[in-house]
């Protein structure tokens, strides 16, 4: 699932500051949904969201179906980047709400019903496409009953196709039920926002905090004749839900659409800053930590390996050798074996050594995103109450993180070349290479979306504001990284490189085999977390447990550190010096089987996906994410054994 831009850190950053040195100011609040407190009659509209689906992916605008419009007509709520996205498209709606009054309320009656209208009503219908909507910043919740067990879900369904009936059916009457919370003002007192963000409030009223948002869709046929007669927000009678095939509204052309809700209110001792617990509540702890404790049980059996490596092999030859004299040592020269002999080669230029410089670069930059994205998330500044908020913030960090990237990348090509000339095309090489893929994949998806007519689709707008983001902060940050990269102190081989390059012993089976398999042990401490995240992005969950993703992301960089190190030993083992790439791909392997496991994930997880337009928006969101995982680990696993050989040979003197 995938125009207003904002900078959420940023500007929240500047407005603790004026509220700082403001001498009336008596609180301040960071990121997220500032608490309302409504009085008894107190008005409040509902908003709604995109239509979306688990069968298509494809979201829809509310207003493309014939529902009822606001009296003022349709206005769009402030959007940000993460929101546009995302495919989120926030509308007012006419469904209004006064506090702790209950109520049976008429909406409107449609014209009569087209055929171009009645069929897609039963297209999206059958599509299970849900109407999602919003009430103080709280998704509205069902609950349903199957086989025994309460299962809750976010939105309602358009309509229903009964099983053994030819007629399709629309949700036209809502059952609210809002839950508050009566709060009594105690002077200052310190409350937890959404966010888990601590602030001091002051001179707040006392009233009611709406703390839930519940509904029991129905479907009830009324007169369209006696209904019409009504004006909007009339009284209408209530209705038991749910009712017969026959008392129920059908899907026809010609017919015409009665619109009613009621509301009702319910006193809750939920808190405010509790509210968003039953939306974030995620079964399966003990899975994590299953996930957690065989990710660890990974780490030391590779922790193991390298010990043995460092501390009986490496070190073992070294002491070994320092201990011989000179004459000793010339003999010993003469008998070396296995990594020794590819001291003049070990370090000899990779193949498409600006290619490796480029990726390695990219990945730092994507690393550094996951992290600190993680970490914020992970302390409650990034909520699901500010939705988008995530998405932004990533693509926030990833602009600024490009000085990074940029010192990184010329870093590495100062080292293989020994000279910065070049640098210029290396540095303008790692801004555009990861940003240039995505863009060209999200071009082919976007118009696969245009021509759906989905809200997913990206206006032309913002395809020119990310390309204004991606040229005027990336872009130039990534060059100013390259220039300070240039004034970096050199990184000297300790050893001299052969003029002429040393044969690599035949071998029995190619190495890419060695560096395809590695990727399994670091894909086996990702691939338990890796279900909950393709299921809040493609079933519509909320995924919150960032404190379990920063432990998995943590032992994950772990992992490819030592896979990767322990391929580059075995590799110069049997006299192979072109371990550059092979560092790379030996952690970067993963993303491989990260991919296999979307398509299997689609295929076993995903069975309700229809159509090749939905499989194709899979397949390339899928896409994006292996190849941004591939240069995260890979960059992780090339830079370790670059600093594991260099160690290596500087440790021992062969001339």
């Amino acid at each position: 699932m995938v125009a207003k831009m904002s900078s959420p850190w940023i500007s929240a950053s500047v407005l603790v500051l004026l509220l700082s040195l403001h001498p009336g100011v008596h609180a301040f609040y960071l990121p997220g949904t500032f608490m309302h407190t409504y009085s008894s009659g107190e008005a409040i509209s509902a908003k709604v969201n995109s239509l979306t689906s688990i069968e298509t992916e494809l979201p829809f605008s509310y207003y493309s179906l014939p529902y009822c419009k606001p009296q003022d007509g349709v206005k769009k709520s402030a959007e940000n980047l993460g929101e546009i996205l995302m495919g989120d498209q926030i509308d007012n709606s006419p469904y209004l709400f006064q506090v702790n009054v209950n109520e049976s309320v008429y909406l409107c009656t449609t014209d009569p019903l087209t055929k171009e209208q009645a069929e897609l009503l039963k297209k999206r219908a059958r599509d299970l496409y849900q109407v999602n909507m919003i009430l103080d910043n709280l998704p509205v919740m069902r609950f349903t009953e199957q086989n025994g067990v309460t299962i809750q879900w976010t939105g309602f369904p358009v309509g229903y196709n009964p099983t053994g009936s030819n007629e399709d059916y629309i949700i036209n009457h809502l059952k609210f039920r809002v839950l508050v919370h009566q709060y009594q003002a105690q002077g200052d007192v310190v409350i937890t926002s959404e966010d888990g963000v601590a602030m001091v409030e002051s001179d707040r009223k006392s009233g009611f905090q709406i703390v839930g948002f519940e509904v029991v869709p129905c479907s009830v046929r009324r007169d369209p004749e006696a209904m019409s007669k009504l004006k909007m927000y009339d009284k209408a009678d209530s209705v038991n839900c749910p009712l017969e095939l026959e008392k129920s509204q059908v899907i026809r052309e010609n017919e015409r659409i009665t619109f009613t809700y009621e509301v009702e209110y319910v006193k809750s001792n939920i808190k405010w800053p509790s509210r968003w617990d039953v939306y974030l509540k995620m079964d399966g702890a003990k899975v994590h930590w299953f996930s957690i404790m065989n990710s660890m049980m990974v780490v030391f059996f590779l922790a193991g390996i390298v010990f043995v490596i460092f501390l009986r092999t490496v070190r073992r030859d070294l002491t070994r050798y320092e201990e011989m004299d000179k004459e000793a040592q010339a003999q010993m020269n003469e008998e070396l074996s296995g990594w020794k002999l590819v001291v003049g080669d070990v370090f000899r230029e990779p193949s498409c050594p600006k290619l490796l410089c480029v990726m390695v670069a990219d990945g730092i930059q994507i690393t550094g995103m996951a992290v600190v994205t993680i970490v914020f998330a992970a302390l409650g500044f990034l909520s699901p109450a500010s939705r988008g908020m995530l998405l932004t913030g990533m693509i926030i960090l990833y602009l600024f993180l490009g000085i990074i990237a940029g010192y990184v990348g010329v870093r590495v090509w100062r080292t293989i070349k020994g000279t910065s000339e070049g640098w210029k095309s290396v540095a303008w090489l790692t801004a555009c290479f990861f940003p240039g893929i995505v863009f060209i994949i999200l071009t082919v998806l976007n118009s696969i979306l245009w021509g759906k007519k989905s809200t997913g689709a990206l206006p032309i707008s913002l395809f020119f504001t990310l390309l204004a983001l991606w040229f005027c902060i990336s872009v130039p940050l990534t060059l100013i990284g390259g220039l300070l990269g240039t004034r970096a102190a050199s990184i000297d081989y300790p050893v001299r490189t052969n003029q002429i390059p040393r044969e690599i012993p035949e071998r029995k089976f190619p190495s890419w085999l060695l560096v395809l398999g590695a990727g399994t042990l670091p894909f086996g401490t990702l691939f338990i977390e890796l279900f909950f995240i393709l299921s809040s992005i493609w079933l519509g969950r909320f995924y919150y447990v960032f404190g379990f993703l920063f432990i998995v992301l943590f032992l994950l960089v772990i992992v490819c550190g030592e896979v990767s190190l322990v391929l580059t030993y075995m590799h110069l083992c049997v006299e192979d010096w072109k371990w550059w790439w092979k560092a790379f791909f030996a952690s970067g392997s993963v993303a491989f089987y990260v991919f296999l496991y979307s398509i299997n994930y689609l295929v076993f997880d995903l069975r309700s996906l229809s159509g090749p337009v939905s499989a194709t928006l899979y397949l390339g969101y899928s896409l994006i994410m292996a190849l941004a995982i591939m240069l995260s680990t890979g960059a992780i696993g090339f830079l370790l054994s670059f600093y594991f050989v260099h160690y290596l040979f500087s440790s021992v003197k062969i001339d």
